[in-house]
């Protein structure tokens, strides 16, 4: 009998392992959101810039002007409550006193009176996001959707309040959608009209768009919210270390920091003589590219009268 030995067992190659997401620290849905923020892109490009464009040019600068002081106007109650709820009363007091003038002599907020010179009330941004960071409620994972831009869970939280305060507080016609269509519709529009080019100006050359606008987004909320507490903190993010153009930036005013009720197209004001101290970089503008800011270059010194000129 013959006996005929096994082949050797052959070693099979061992599986790779998985492959493991590495999300930036501060964006454990980074997966999720990249995904997202692709949607909104194709989502503008194919819609929401086209129509908003095509907005700003069909509509005169002093109507739009008009309806985004006539909104701004009635979110000014819940500046007001949030003011409040912060114990920040000289600041309640001064946006109730801006919303009664606006609403009033501003022809129902549709002229936004109460930021000239004869009362020098301008608009002060507040919400109930802001309430929550104030009491020291963290802001949550960062999170993109499309429509809505970059958020993070407190934020969220906060601006559906804002958004409700009217329609529970008031009720008709806030809480009827033939008001809060149109008000989605024309505040979208103009803002993403206004902005193009700042966009433009932030992302164009940015090597990870998505994490340049993480980076400003994250770094804005938190100098927002040391400045209501009345801190100054380094607001550095993990997004600086992903993309070298947001590397450096500090936190920056959001649109709504910014005066919202003046046209961005329209030309500044000039201003009182006498230097200005520089504005803090928690007021600075988001949308400006961190990476293009480069220091001017002096002028060359004077020439010395008694030097031969040169040939």
């Amino acid at each position: 009998m013959v006996v005929v030995p096994l082949p050797a067992a052959v070693a099979l190659p061992a599986a790779p392992p998985p492959v493991v997401y590495r999300h930036a620290p501060g964006d454990p849905l980074e997966k999720f959101n990249r995904h997202m923020y692709a949607i909104h892109q194709s989502l503008d490009r194919a819609v929401l810039r086209p129509a908003a464009m095509g907005y700003k040019h069909a509509i005169p600068s002093p109507v739009r002007g008009g309806v985004r002081h006539f909104f701004s106007n009635l979110g000014e109650p819940v500046v007001f409550v949030n003011f409040v709820l912060q114990f920040k009363l000289h600041s309640a007091a001064r946006t109730a006193v801006r919303f009664i003038i606006n609403s009033t002599i501003g022809v129902g907020g549709l002229v936004d009176v109460a930021k000239g010179s004869a009362f020098e009330l301008p608009h002060l941004p507040n919400g109930f996001g802001d309430t929550l960071g104030y009491y020291g409620v963290k802001s949550g994972p960062y999170l993109f959707l499309p429509l809505v831009g970059p958020t993070d869970f407190r934020d969220l939280l906060g601006s559906q309040a804002d958004g409700f305060f009217l329609p529970v507080v008031v009720g008709k016609p806030f809480d009827r959608l033939e008001y809060a269509v149109p008000k989605a519709v024309l505040t979208g529009l103009d803002a993403r009209a206004e902005y193009d080019a700042d966009l433009k100006a932030l992302l164009d050359d940015a090597l990870d768009p998505y994490a340049t606008l993480r980076s400003v987004y994250l770094q804005d909320r938190a100098g927002e919210i040391a400045a209501l507490k009345g801190a100054s903190a380094d607001v550095s993010m993990p997004g600086d270390e992903i993309d070298p153009a947001a590397k450096g930036a500090r936190a920056s005013a959001t649109p709504e920091l910014g005066d919202p009720l003046a046209d961005p197209a329209a030309k500044p004001a000039p201003t009182s003589t006498g230097p200005k101290p520089a504005a803090a970089p928690e007021l600075q503008d988001p949308l400006t590219d961190p990476a293009a800011s480069k220091p001017a270059v002096p002028p060359p010194p004077a020439a010395d009268p008694g030097a031969p000129a040169r040939r």
